[in-house]
């Protein structure tokens, strides 16, 4: 069951109308790493995961990456202005201007519609918790570059904090990690001598790690 409370995850705001901007921003609604993305990867793994903590640590984050895409949106929609102005977006989406009437989409920086083809689901608790350490690290990437490129204090704040939330998540996933990591496809990992070789292909280069065993990944804190 889900409930939506009627305040924001975090309060947004804009210092004024940006539409060249906001098509940028709707990469992390409706683009391959953004919050809309995370929601349903999240929601569609917890379903099979038996261990009880973990699956409400995927739906809590899941939860928490819709309450993100709403902010995304709201604040979207602050930046597109009270109107069309399809001619101040030089480059990328501007759909929000010949179709939507503002209303921020469902759809990424260039205008392409979101797929449920972004969501990797394997049913392999240790795959999906590797999987989601990525997408984590690469959302917040492009919350890196988004930030780099508005001045507005405002949206800035916004920006600064989830960005700052996709640290949190991936830690959170790291800790689950080392919980699972002995299980699954991780289980039989380092069982035969060729798990454990490493081949330097680099002629001529640096052979560093050549006759050195490869152990498994851990993810545990120093």
């Amino acid at each position: 069951m889900f409930k939506h409370e009627k305040q924001l995850f975090h309060p947004v705001g804009v210092e004024k109308p940006n539409p060249q901007y906001a098509a940028l921003l709707q990469e992390q609604l409706g683009g391959a790493n953004g919050e809309l993305k995370a929601a349903m990867q999240y929601m569609s793994q917890s379903f099979r995961i038996k261990d009880v903590s973990i699956k409400d640590l995927f739906l809590d984050i899941a939860a928490e990456e819709l309450g993100h895409m709403e902010m995304v949106a709201q604040t979207i929609s602050m930046l597109n202005g009270h109107d069309v102005a399809a001619d101040k977006v030089a480059a990328g989406e501007i759909q929000t201007h010949v179709l939507t009437g503002l209303n921020p989409g469902l759809i990424n920086a260039s205008g392409y519609s979101w797929t449920g083809d972004y969501v990797t689901v394997t049913g392999d608790l240790c795959a999906d918790i590797l999987s989601n350490i990525a997408s984590e690290q690469r959302a917040k990437v492009v919350y890196e570059y988004l930030y780099r490129q508005i001045e507005d204090k405002r949206v800035r704040e916004t920006i600064d904090f989830l960005l700052n939330r996709e640290e949190a998540h991936n830690q959170m996933f790291r800790d689950a990690f080392n919980q699972v990591q002995d299980t699954g496809s991780n289980q039989d990992f380092g069982t035969t001598k060729a798990a454990k070789m490493y081949f330097s292909l680099s002629n001529p280069g640096p052979n560093t790690f050549a006759g050195k065993e490869v152990g498994p990944p851990s993810f545990q804190n120093s």
